[in-house]
């Protein structure tokens, strides 16, 4: 796309499209959500897009500048989809649980567009309100500024990492998916007690734990270690 974008307030086509809709940010966001969903990543493209919205390519200029400001608007949308519905509560152990499982479960249930936008930076206003969120259940459980922002760092880090790993798995065609579980049974579970004892002693919780996400561990993990740094406050 060529950098044309048009001011919100400027925005005056308000006449449908082939397809009956009235072109939007949202309409355009959603539809792209679903074309990354049923083709990946070669569905973003101005051409496919302005296809599936019954609109003439060039209308698209008038919302996102380029490709790469819509792929943020779509990384975006996800953080938004996470924060849906949820509320702090002040206790800053759970809420950083929920936000964590609810940023990994958002990535998951998209794994396409996870792939292309897990690791971007956004700037856009689903992220900023997440940003503002995590580092105020940090600050308000008791971690001072410099911490609070290293278990930012940290926190987001992982979910993310998580979700996009999980995601290229999810994305993978299902053949694919099921020729990795049966790796499991196929090799692992054929190996010698004498050349690998371990796993052999481990074999069927390890084939059992492998099939699921390891994200949900890993957080508790995390927030072990977090309570561990946090700085003992009266009535502790």
């Amino acid at each position: 796309m060529a950098e044309r974008v048009v001011p919100e307030g400027r925005r005056q086509r308000r006449r449908p499209t082939k397809h009956g809709a009235v072109l939007s940010e949202r309409l355009i966001i959603e539809t792209a959500l679903r074309l990354v969903a049923q083709h990946g990543a070669e569905a973003l493209s101005v051409r496919r897009l302005g296809a599936a919205l019954g609109a003439d390519p060039s209308a698209l200029y008038r919302y996102f500048r380029n490709t790469d400001a819509l792929l943020l608007a779509l990384a975006d949308e996800l953080i938004g989809r996470a924060q849906e519905g949820w509320a702090v509560t002040g206790d800053w152990r759970a809420d950083l649980r929920a936000i964590g499982l609810r940023i990994h479960a958002s990535y998951r249930s998209n794994p396409q567009a996870a792939l292309l936008a897990a690791h971007r930076t956004t700037g856009r206003p689903h992220e900023t309100r997440a940003v503002e969120t995590i580092l105020g259940i940090l600050r308000s459980g008791g971690f001072p500024d410099a911490l609070a922002v290293r278990i930012y760092h940290a926190f987001v880090d992982q979910a993310l990492a998580f979700a996009a790993q999980d995601a290229a798995a999810l994305a993978l065609p299902r053949a694919a998916q099921d020729a990795d579980a049966e790796v499991w049974h196929a090799v692992y579970g054929r190996l010698s007690a004498d050349s690998h004892p371990n796993i052999a002693a481990t074999f069927p919780l390890l084939a059992a734990d492998m099939r699921v996400s390891g994200y949900p561990f890993a957080l508790e993990l995390m927030l072990g270690a977090v309570a561990a740094l946090r700085p003992a406050a009266d009535g502790d």
